[in-house]
């Protein structure tokens, strides 16, 4: 007969198989170990350094795990809230530090987080909402033991560089349609579809740099010497993660710049052309007045007015308006308003 508690452990580490990325355990001169639920204790954590990654985990399995890795209650619950903006939150035997990734979905960012729990011995990471994978990371652990001695600080600076680097692919994507963008309207201006796609690649760019921002001081504080679970040989690379996602943020801040620039330049030719056409409408209005005048003056038929009686009356009047109508014409060519 199967206790509940039997059955409780069953259902979890069926969950832990299906949102588990990787649960590995390296050890400097050993093969690298996969590691199931029902063997991560502290028996794991003394033996090298565990990382295990989740994706998309439910609550129950993050409070088991907690339970697991002897993780604070105020921690657990901190992971399972949903999170907008970057965060670090540090404790006793772990710091918490959650990212926004930046994914680029049918020409749109798509935001997600990943959350990094750094321990004594084990990194602990959570994607929510997030498609790109860390193998290309694990799999440089494999291969060079020498990092592993480091902690698991170290291995979350890389983590870091390597979100780092889906950020400047995002940046690359939205630059090459910026870029698009500014072409168009060197060629054929902007329309009205055009200008409301113009205004979502601006909004757009402002939620990728909102998104990233908060990033930049996190790594700062993770530099900082006061700050637990984070050792003195680790530090720099935080430095150097901050100063690669303040080059981000800058360039995102030059796009937003750029698209403003191509939105006000638009907005400054379409005044133009108006400006244009009112003038050519307001010089052919002037134009045409004056047969209008003679033509309204002719019209009223009075019995006796100027040149009725003369032969040469007709077209006397028609040749003085046509030379009064010519000399407004070219006057007009010569100001350049036709």
């Amino acid at each position: 007969m199967v206790t509940p508690t039997s059955a409780d452990d069953t259902g979890l580490g069926d969950a832990f198989r299906r949102s588990a990325v990787a649960s590995t355990l390296y050890i400097a001169g050993q093969p690298d170990r996969e590691v199931d639920l029902a063997d991560l204790g502290p028996a794991a954590l003394d033996a090298g350094l565990l990382w295990v990654g989740l994706k998309e985990p439910d609550e129950a399995l993050v409070r088991d795990l907690g339970r697991r890795l002897g993780l604070p209650d105020r921690a657990v619950e901190e992971i399972i809230a949903p999170h907008r903006r970057p965060k670090i939150i540090e404790y006793d035997q772990l710091t918490l530090v959650v990212v926004v990734t930046v994914e680029i979905d049918q020409d749109r960012p798509s935001f997600g987080d990943t959350q990094l729990l750094i321990g004594p011995g084990y990194l602990l990471t959570i994607r929510r909402h997030a498609q790109g994978s860390h193998r290309e990371l694990r799999e440089l652990l494999s291969s060079s033991p020498e990092f592993l001695s480091r902690g698991s600080d170290y291995v979350a600076s890389m983590l870091l560089d390597l979100l780092a680097d889906r950020y400047v692919e995002a940046l690359d994507h939205m630059e090459s349609r910026v870029e698009s963008v500014e072409h168009q309207f060197l060629l054929r201006g902007f329309r009205e579809m055009e200008i409301r796609r113009l205004y979502r690649m601006r909004r757009d760019l402002l939620r990728m740099q909102t998104a990233i921002a908060p990033l930049v001081e996190i790594c700062r504080r993770l530099a900082r010497v006061d700050i637990r679970n984070i050792g003195a040989d680790s530090r720099g690379y935080f430095n150097e993660d901050a100063d690669r996602i303040q080059r981000i943020i800058e360039s995102l801040a030059g796009l937003r710049e750029a698209l403003v620039f191509a939105f006000e330049a638009s907005m400054m030719i379409s005044q133009m052309q108006q400006t244009d056409i009112t003038r050519k409408l307001a010089a052919w209005a002037a134009i045409l007045a004056v047969p209008t005048a003679v033509a309204g003056i002719y019209g009223m038929n009075f019995h006796d007015m100027p040149e009725l009686g003369w032969t040469y009356g007709y077209p006397a009047m028609l040749a003085g308006t046509g030379l009064v109508c010519g000399l407004l014409y070219w006057k007009f060519r010569r100001i350049k308003w036709l």
